[in-house]
């Protein structure tokens, strides 16, 4: 694999129309999408709210990380996200939001990244179920660099624990 993969998701509004739009945008900001997921709705995940529609897009682009961070916090504003998530010192929790759309870069070119608000692979991919889930819907029983595993032998995992 060479292109980048993003995670959609929505929990305000019409959820598959949020999706719908915001595929729509990062094909036409962001490059051709190669592959998606199916849609799957799940649980709020970190915080207590309305249930999410999530997806998973492969998508060719020729963007730096920091130039796709751009584009992508473009589409959420223009989609009406207002609020991002923030880590709490006080806390030592991540605070979540409810959102109309939320675009998370997972993978950028089977290369790592960190600096400027932007850590690739996203740090909590192996946390997450539903990503795991809609990633190995796409890539099946490949291991994509960094890890070491396929997504769906994380997914089983996950599962396990």
């Amino acid at each position: 694999m060479e292109n980048i993969v993003l995670s959609l998701g929505s929990n305000l509004g019409d959820r598959r129309a949020f999706l719908e739009e915001a595929r729509f945008m990062i094909a036409s900001d962001i490059g051709e999408i190669v592959r998606s997921s199916s849609m799957y709705e799940n649980a709020s995940w970190g915080f207590e709210s309305g249930d999410f529609l999530n997806q998973v897009l492969e998508v060719a682009s020729a963007d730096t990380p920091q130039v796709l961070l751009q584009k992508v916090e473009s589409i959420e504003k223009k989609l009406g996200r207002t609020t991002k998530s923030y880590y709490d010192s006080d806390t030592g929790k991540m605070i979540y939001s409810d959102r109309t759309i939320d675009i998370d870069i997972l993978l950028y070119r089977n290369e790592s990244f960190s600096g400027q608000g932007l850590t690739i692979p996203h740090p909590r991919i192996v946390e997450r179920e539903f990503v795991l889930r809609l990633l190995t819907e796409i890539f099946k029983d490949e291991v994509i660099p960094p890890f070491t595993s396929s997504f769906k032998q994380l997914l089983q995992h996950t599962l396990k624990s």
